[in-house]
């Protein structure tokens, strides 16, 4: 399967449906009245961790998603029926950014489901808009948009442990010898072309993930290699085990390896460099005495723990295992990222934005699909939110509309989802 980690689509929430116009007829029963019933709400995009995916490759296929219309009301007060949620399942780990803004939407990092965009409500029957004045309203309400996004999906492991290091220093090896992960073991460069997740148990109740990072080399941060795509994948770990190849058998010096990936972490996410880093020394069979104890030095120098090991045939590493132990028992637990809040236009902003206004039996109807969005973020049981929604009215220009459509003292003003008495 080929592994990918980003993808783009497109989501559509459903339509709420609209409101009916309908009078009750019965025989013998005069002027019954409106009995228009309400429309269903829009079906909503929900994503849910699936088990049984581990990249985003479906996504590179079907890239535009849509949820279920509401239906529209019906005659005798039957209101239509709500559309169905549309599951898109994504792998652990998913992060969901609106693509326009790079707002976090969700982090796909447990069983919960989430609503990515949410379902139009269903629009009023005209059995909604009877007063003692107004007997027979011959208008509805159309049901609202559904939300609309195009996300940018980005997988990100979840993994206590990352092992770095330049490509061939062993990284796939010691997964294989500390877990049941069994990854493609060669000598040669990049190897592993996925990374690869391990269950490294530590007796009956305690084990921790770890995951082999793999194509990292030098310009790594920028895209060379296959270090840009896999940097991600280090995002969450809690600890980095850096492994080297003590002996230098490709020809480089294993001191300038560690500390180019080590610059290349860096320059991808500064704070990879303020979480623990455990140094695994490799291929200590093909060292001398001499290689060995310079670069244990440096490693003591700079303030490193240091592991001299064989991986291929887990000689070393169990020293090693118990330190990461310990050290995830003082860490708090792997990061999640917390939905961020979409950002509010200041009013100012909203000058210009394009509406309408129109006069059905009395009540002032005023549409835009800007306001949309406003009327999701207005709480009207607060003061200061309620205060904002005033100067919304003022600043687009819809008061002044209003008024020039004829509105009075105490006619109703109605919003979408909301009425309210006008008051100059």
């Amino acid at each position: 399967m080929i592994f990918v980690d980003t993808a783009k689509i497109k989501v559509k929430a459903g339509n709420g449906g609209d409101g009916a116009v309908a009078f009750h007829r019965e025989k013998y029963v005069a002027s019954g009245g409106p009995d228009g019933g309400d429309g269903g709400k829009g079906g909503s995009i929900i994503f849910v961790v699936s088990p049984h995916m581990s990249t985003l490759a479906d996504f590179r296929y079907k890239r535009k998603y849509e949820a279920q219309r509401g239906e529209d009301g019906k005659g005798d007060r039957r209101s239509g029926k709500n559309g169905s949620d549309l599951i898109i399942e994504v792998p652990m780990g998913t992060v969901v950014r609106d693509a326009a803004t790079g707002r976090i939407i969700a982090d796909m990092s447990d069983d919960q489901p989430k609503v990515i965009a949410k379902g139009g409500k269903g629009g009023w029957g005209n059995n909604h808009f009877a007063t003692p004045t107004r007997q027979a309203p011959r208008f509805s309400k159309p049901g609202m948009l559904g939300e609309e996004f195009e996300l940018q999906l980005e997988l990100k492991l979840l993994a206590d442990v990352g092992v770095v290091g330049f490509p061939n220093v062993g990284k796939s090896s010691l997964i294989s010898v500390v877990s049941e992960a069994k990854p493609a073991i060669g000598n040669y460069h990049f190897t592993t072309l996925t990374p690869t997740l391990g269950v490294v148990r530590r007796g009956e109740e305690n084990s921790f993930v770890m995951a082999d990072i793999p194509g990292l080399i030098e310009g790594a941060s920028e895209g060379a290699g296959l270090g840009h795509q896999f940097l991600r994948h280090v995002d969450r770990c809690r600890v980095l085990v850096h492994m080297v190849d003590v002996s230098g058998s490709e020809g480089r010096d294993p001191i300038e390896d560690f500390d180019t990936i080590n610059r290349e972490l860096e320059k991808f996410n500064p704070q990879m460099m303020e979480r623990p880093m455990i140094v695994a020394g490799n291929k200590i069979d093909l060292a001398d005495d001499e290689q060995q104890a310079r670069f244990e030095q440096f490693c003591k120098e700079r303030g490193y723990a240091y592991y001299p090991m064989m991986a291929a045939i887990n000689v070393g590493v169990e020293p090693m295992l118990e330190r990461i132990t310990e050290l995830l028992a003082t860490l708090p637990p792997i990061e999640r990222y917390l939905p961020e809040e979409a950002p509010v236009p200041s009013a100012e902003e909203l000058n210009g934005k394009p509406f309408t206004v129109r006069e059905e039996d009395g009540v002032y109807i005023v549409e835009g699909e800007w306001l949309l969005n406003i009327m999701r973020s207005i709480n009207f049981t607060d003061y200061e939110s309620l205060q904002y929604f005033e100067r919304v009215l003022q600043s687009s220009g819809i008061i002044d509309a209003l008024r020039q459509a004829g509105i009075k003292e105490r006619d109703t003003v109605s919003i979408y989802d909301v009425e309210f008495d006008f008051v100059n």
